[in-house]
């Protein structure tokens, strides 16, 4: 059975989507979020499926929407959606990922202290960390992949970046934190570590706080996107969430 929190979440991450675009598209079955000003951000610019679709129309509708970039991200919201347009959109080129949507079911971590940071404190460390995932991207698409998490802060009723120091004063981790009050829904995303700060309970200081924050907000559902197929879904497990449900995303070029 699906979990019923699933549609809140979905409806969530919908909203937060067209919250933060600088322009939206609606499209049958979903719509398009674009923003010129981070042009190489695929999340700034892709076509969102959050309702019933023709999953072989989906190539086309993404062509018409994001025809003036040179790639195309689609993300589908419901699961069976979702494997549905896998077909279509794998003979048009594109490359299927799966995401798992985890709700965190354990005990509320006591341990651990982050604060609340500005994005100029993590700019620095957050640039080093995309050229080290991008190595071959330039400049410019490095700061649109920066700079993008200031328009991060119109996609929810409160959004909150989260970091963890070291005892010189810098953010050796970071994540967002976004909190609807109004539906009790909270979001963690892009929880990062420095490289040179990997092992040493950042991570987990930034998390326990994060946490702490959105119960104490009254988010009684607190969630994350991890990759089906990455190490970190591993982590957050052992740290007290649970898969409930599966998204799925489509990129080419």
């Amino acid at each position: 059975m699906p979990s019923p929190e699933l549609p809140r979440i979905n409806a969530f991450l919908a909203a937060f989507a067209r919250r933060q675009a600088a322009r939206t598209i609606d499209l049958p079955g979903g719509f398009a979020v674009l923003d010129d000003a981070f042009a190489h951000s695929r999340a700034n610019n892709q076509v969102v499926v959050d309702g019933p679709v023709a999953p072989e129309t989906l190539p086309a509708l993404a062509d018409e929407a994001l025809g003036h970039l040179p790639y195309r991200l689609i993300s589908v919201l419901d699961d069976r959606t979702g494997a549905a347009c896998a077909g279509p959109l794998v003979r048009a080129g594109y490359t299927h990922s799966v995401e798992l949507v985890m709700v965190h079911r354990g005990p509320l971590p006591s341990g651990g202290h982050a604060d609340e940071v500005d994005l100029d404190a993590i700019r620095l460390p957050l640039a080093r960390r995309w050229r080290g995932f991008l190595p071959d991207a330039d400049e410019e698409a490095v700061r649109h992949l920066v700079d993008r998490r200031e328009v991060r802060r119109r996609g929810a009723d409160a959004v909150h970046f989260i970091g963890a120091r070291t005892q010189e004063g810098e953010v050796a981790s970071w994540a967002d934190l976004y909190l609807d009050g109004a539906t009790g829904t909270a979001q963690i995303e892009d929880l990062i570590t420095s490289e040179t700060h990997l092992g040493r309970g950042y991570a987990d200081a930034v998390l326990a706080t994060a946490l702490r924050m959105a119960v104490d907000a009254g988010c009684g559902t607190r969630f994350l996107i991890a990759d089906a197929d990455d190490w970190p879904r591993h982590w957050y497990e052992r740290r007290g969430f649970s898969v409930i449900g599966h998204s799925h995303s489509f990129g080419r070029g």
